[in-house]
């Protein structure tokens, strides 16, 4: 199987106001917030600078304690806006730790000749790193590609907190018409948009989340202080959004 790195991935309120944290954090759990961010310094005459990018999810990190190891320093890491031009609205910084599929047959030395030698597996490890504020876009998985079915998952906050919008109640969520509107998601009320419900989670609760439904659409917004959360799910092989013209890349990139 290749090996996903960042450029491989990429194929397949204004920011104005916002101020990212610094390499210090307090006991509370919040950061020193000392470098204002606006637009523009994440634009070089309309190409999406991946390097300062890059370096503002490592100064998040720095802030949040997080290690910064040897891979996240290599390709496998990867940023993008998703083509909107809107980077401290719009976007993400991540990483597949892991992304494997297989059949049993075949995986590892090979030698496994169970009853299940035929059959397909597929997993992930992969780490998701979002600014203050920022929202990883409105998707959806439809499996289907090299026979594999719609990836499912579930995601842990590490540091920060995350607000989950999804299209499906589960037990806790709420609707986000019920929200303040000027708490609501970007995009709510489009004709394109169609997540319904929302809940939250805390690095402090440490419960994981998990999606409702196969095919569901769902997506993420991070809090005041930004937010690193692990996810946990089945092979990825296939993603699709919900607004129109939106792909997995970088504003500016050559097709």
């Amino acid at each position: 199987m290749k090996k996903m790195t960042r450029r491989t991935a990429l194929k397949t309120t204004a920011g104005a106001g916002l101020v990212l944290a610094s390499s210090c954090s307090d006991p509370k759990g919040g950061c020193c917030r000392t470098k204002p961010l606006k637009k523009d310094d994440f634009y070089t005459d309309g190409v999406f600078a991946k390097d300062k990018s890059i370096q503002a999810y490592y100064d998040m990190m720095k802030c949040f304690g997080y290690p910064i190891n040897d891979m996240l320093k290599t390709d496998n890491f990867w940023t993008c806006d998703f083509v909107q031009n809107d980077f401290l609205n719009l976007g993400m910084g991540g990483i597949f730790w892991i992304n494997k599929a297989d059949t049993y047959g075949k995986a590892g030395a090979g030698v496994y000749t169970g009853e299940f030698k035929d059959e397909k597996f597929g997993y992930l490890g992969h780490e998701i790193y979002l600014l203050p504020g920022q929202v990883l876009p409105e998707h959806s998985h439809l499996g289907g590609e090299g026979g594999y079915g719609p990836k499912m998952e579930a995601w842990q906050v590490r540091y920060g907190e995350v607000e989950f919008f999804g299209q499906y109640k589960g037990e806790e969520e709420t609707l986000i018409r019920d929200m303040p509107e000027s708490e609501r998601p970007w995009g709510y009320g489009e004709p394109w948009f169609k997540s319904k419900y929302v809940t939250k989670r805390t690095a402090q609760d440490g419960v994981p989340y998990e999606m409702n439904d196969a095919h569901s659409w769902h997506f993420q917004r991070a809090g005041k202080q930004g937010a690193i959360v692990t996810e946990y799910g089945t092979f990825h092989n296939h993603v699709q959004f919900s607004k129109p013209g939106m792909v997995f890349g970088c504003t500016g990139d050559k097709a």
